[in-house]
């Protein structure tokens, strides 16, 4: 399995303003903007500590997925969520001859936890033998930051303010994700059962 990120949140949909605003730093200044660049590296560092915890994307991107074999026939559990579009699905032979695989053969089964490729019918087409199924999906709560739940929202802040506040120190144990942060993201967590399956 291969994930790739085929874009990026633009820097001008980040509450770079609003985690200056928490993190408490001076305004009216001539050097306002000075800290902007790092503070939304923070801020980028803590919202991918938070997907990669919870296994969530906080706001939409494009997403490349490639897989050599369904887990189970009739659909194939996504590896992010919320999934709010599939682009396309292409079955691509080991000779690299790609069959597009027409939008009436799947469909997606949405959901905030585990998001489904599903079949039409009995079963997905098959995986060709060596080759691949290629996947190209939207996933997200949405493109603004508003979209992404409040307590999200507070956890990245927290953390991205921890990264922020510690960027000069080299304490070992002090890189740990908060307790706090943890109690925001536990609901969001997901629970894997039989191997990813279910």
């Amino acid at each position: 399995m291969m994930l790739i990120e085929q874009t990026t949140v633009p820097s001008a949909a980040l509450p770079v303003h609003e985690l200056k605003d928490h993190l408490q730093l001076g305004r009216g200044f001539a050097d306002d903007g000075s800290q902007d660049a790092v503070v939304e590296s923070y801020l980028r560092a803590g919202i991918a500590a938070i997907e990669g915890r919870i296994g969530k994307a906080l706001m939409t991107r494009t997403y490349f997925w490639s897989v050599t074999r369904w887990r189970d026939d009739d659909g194939q559990a996504m590896p992010v969520a919320p999934v709010q579009a599939i682009t396309s699905v292409t079955l691509v032979a080991e000779d690299g001859a790609e069959v597009p695989l027409p939008a009436s053969a799947y469909r997606l089964v949405k959901d905030n936890q585990r998001p489904k490729l599903a079949a039409v019918g009995v079963a997905l087409p098959a995986v060709p033998l060596n080759g691949t199924a290629e996947i190209v999906f939207d996933a997200g709560f949405g493109p603004a930051w508003g979209d992404v739940p409040a307590d999200l929202r507070q956890a990245v802040f927290l953390l991205a303010a921890q990264y922020y506040e510690l960027r000069h120190e080299a304490v070992p144990g002090e890189g740990a994700m908060p307790f706090g942060v943890m109690a925001l993201i536990e609901r969001w967590r997901t629970v894997r059962l039989l191997g990813g399956r279910a």
